[in-house]
Protein backbone atom coordinates (compact mmCIF):
# COMPACT_ATOMS: atom_id res chain seq x y z
CA UNK A 1 0.00 0.00 0.00
CA UNK A 2 1.66 2.99 -1.03
CA UNK A 3 0.93 6.04 1.91
CA UNK A 4 0.91 9.74 2.22
CA UNK A 5 3.84 9.60 3.49
CA UNK A 6 5.38 7.56 0.13
CA UNK A 7 4.56 10.41 -2.04
CA UNK A 8 4.62 13.51 0.31
CA UNK A 9 7.43 16.31 -0.56
CA UNK A 10 8.72 16.25 3.11
CA UNK A 11 10.35 19.14 5.34
CA UNK A 12 7.01 21.18 5.06
CA UNK A 13 7.49 23.96 7.26
CA UNK A 14 4.53 26.23 9.13
CA UNK A 15 4.28 29.53 8.90
CA UNK A 16 2.92 31.68 12.28
CA UNK A 17 -0.73 32.55 12.26
CA UNK A 18 0.73 36.43 13.28
CA UNK A 19 3.43 36.45 10.65
CA UNK A 20 3.20 39.47 7.91
CA UNK A 21 2.11 38.48 4.25
CA UNK A 22 5.54 39.63 3.16
CA UNK A 23 7.50 36.89 5.30
CA UNK A 24 5.20 34.48 3.99
CA UNK A 25 5.86 35.71 0.64
CA UNK A 26 10.04 35.22 1.35
CA UNK A 27 9.73 32.38 3.49
CA UNK A 28 7.80 30.64 -0.25
CA UNK A 29 10.92 32.30 -2.32
CA UNK A 30 13.37 30.42 0.42
CA UNK A 31 11.63 27.51 0.16
CA UNK A 32 10.66 27.58 -3.70
CA UNK A 33 6.96 26.66 -3.02
CA UNK A 34 3.65 28.16 -3.60
CA UNK A 35 2.08 27.48 -0.10
CA UNK A 36 2.49 26.99 3.57
CA UNK A 37 0.54 25.48 6.22
CA UNK A 38 -0.20 28.62 8.99
CA UNK A 39 0.04 27.87 12.41
CA UNK A 40 -1.37 29.38 15.72
CA UNK A 41 0.40 29.76 18.98
CA UNK A 42 -0.46 26.38 20.07
CA UNK A 43 1.37 24.91 17.08
CA UNK A 44 -2.34 23.46 15.74
CA UNK A 45 -2.45 24.44 12.01
CA UNK A 46 -5.18 26.88 11.18
CA UNK A 47 -4.86 27.10 7.53
CA UNK A 48 -3.02 27.46 4.07
CA UNK A 49 -1.80 30.47 2.93
CA UNK A 50 -1.10 30.49 -0.82
CA UNK A 51 1.11 32.59 -3.35
CA UNK A 52 -2.19 33.25 -4.94
CA UNK A 53 -4.01 34.30 -1.91
CA UNK A 54 -0.89 37.00 -1.10
CA UNK A 55 -1.78 38.43 -4.41
CA UNK A 56 -5.45 38.09 -5.15
CA UNK A 57 -6.74 38.91 -1.58
CA UNK A 58 -4.31 41.07 -0.64
CA UNK A 59 -1.93 43.12 -3.18
CA UNK A 60 -4.88 43.01 -5.69
CA UNK A 61 -7.50 44.41 -3.00
CA UNK A 62 -4.93 47.17 -2.49
CA UNK A 63 -3.71 46.06 1.07
CA UNK A 64 0.17 46.26 2.67
CA UNK A 65 1.24 42.89 2.43
CA UNK A 66 3.70 44.03 5.21
CA UNK A 67 0.83 45.23 7.59
CA UNK A 68 -1.75 42.15 6.79
CA UNK A 69 -1.11 38.78 8.56
CA UNK A 70 -1.17 34.87 7.74
CA UNK A 71 -4.05 35.07 10.12
CA UNK A 72 -6.46 37.62 8.31
CA UNK A 73 -6.49 35.48 4.97
CA UNK A 74 -6.62 31.63 6.85
CA UNK A 75 -10.43 30.78 6.22
CA UNK A 76 -12.39 27.31 6.83
CA UNK A 77 -11.24 24.37 8.78
CA UNK A 78 -8.17 22.98 7.93
CA UNK A 79 -7.82 20.22 5.83
CA UNK A 80 -4.59 17.39 6.31
CA UNK A 81 -3.98 13.64 6.19
CA UNK A 82 -2.15 11.63 8.30
CA UNK A 83 0.83 10.13 6.90
CA UNK A 84 -0.20 6.68 7.09
CA UNK A 85 -3.14 7.42 4.94
CA UNK A 86 -2.93 5.28 1.74
CA UNK A 87 -3.44 7.12 -1.79
CA UNK A 88 -6.95 6.70 -2.42
CA UNK A 89 -7.40 8.84 1.29
CA UNK A 90 -5.49 11.09 -0.04
CA UNK A 91 -7.50 12.19 -3.37
CA UNK A 92 -10.85 11.56 -1.60
CA UNK A 93 -9.89 14.20 0.91
CA UNK A 94 -8.34 16.70 -1.69
CA UNK A 95 -10.90 15.73 -4.15
CA UNK A 96 -13.88 16.70 -1.72
CA UNK A 97 -12.31 19.75 -0.66
CA UNK A 98 -11.02 20.65 -4.44
CA UNK A 99 -7.84 21.55 -2.91
CA UNK A 100 -4.40 21.43 -4.57
CA UNK A 101 -2.19 20.83 -1.66
CA UNK A 102 -2.57 19.00 1.49
CA UNK A 103 -0.25 19.00 4.32
CA UNK A 104 0.63 15.50 5.64
CA UNK A 105 0.98 14.77 9.89
CA UNK A 106 2.83 12.19 11.55
CA UNK A 107 2.52 12.44 15.69
CA UNK A 108 0.89 15.56 15.69
CA UNK A 109 3.69 16.81 13.50
CA UNK A 110 4.08 18.42 10.38
CA UNK A 111 6.09 16.16 8.63
CA UNK A 112 5.53 17.54 4.64
CA UNK A 113 3.45 18.31 1.80
CA UNK A 114 1.28 16.16 -0.81
CA UNK A 115 0.88 18.87 -3.83
CA UNK A 116 -0.34 18.03 -8.02
CA UNK A 117 3.32 17.38 -8.81
CA UNK A 118 4.05 14.63 -6.06
CA UNK A 119 0.33 13.33 -7.26
CA UNK A 120 1.25 13.08 -11.01
CA UNK A 121 4.72 11.00 -10.09
CA UNK A 122 3.06 8.83 -8.08
CA UNK A 123 -0.32 8.01 -10.06
CA UNK A 124 -1.36 6.42 -13.42
CA UNK A 125 -2.70 9.04 -15.84
CA UNK A 126 -6.17 7.71 -15.60
CA UNK A 127 -5.92 8.13 -11.83
CA UNK A 128 -4.20 11.80 -11.89
CA UNK A 129 -7.23 13.07 -14.73
CA UNK A 130 -9.72 11.68 -12.96
CA UNK A 131 -8.06 13.77 -9.93
CA UNK A 132 -7.59 16.90 -12.22
CA UNK A 133 -11.29 16.93 -13.56
CA UNK A 134 -12.76 16.17 -10.14
CA UNK A 135 -10.27 19.50 -8.53
CA UNK A 136 -10.74 21.69 -11.50
CA UNK A 137 -14.74 21.31 -11.80
CA UNK A 138 -16.91 23.42 -10.93
CA UNK A 139 -19.90 22.46 -8.51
Amino acid sequence: MTTAKDIMHPGARWIPAGETLDRAAQLMRELDVGALPVAGDDERMQGIITDRDIVVKCVAAGKDPSKVTCADLTEGTPRWVDASADVDEVLQEMRGHQIKRLPVIENKKLVGMISESDLAHHLTDDKLADFVESVYSRS
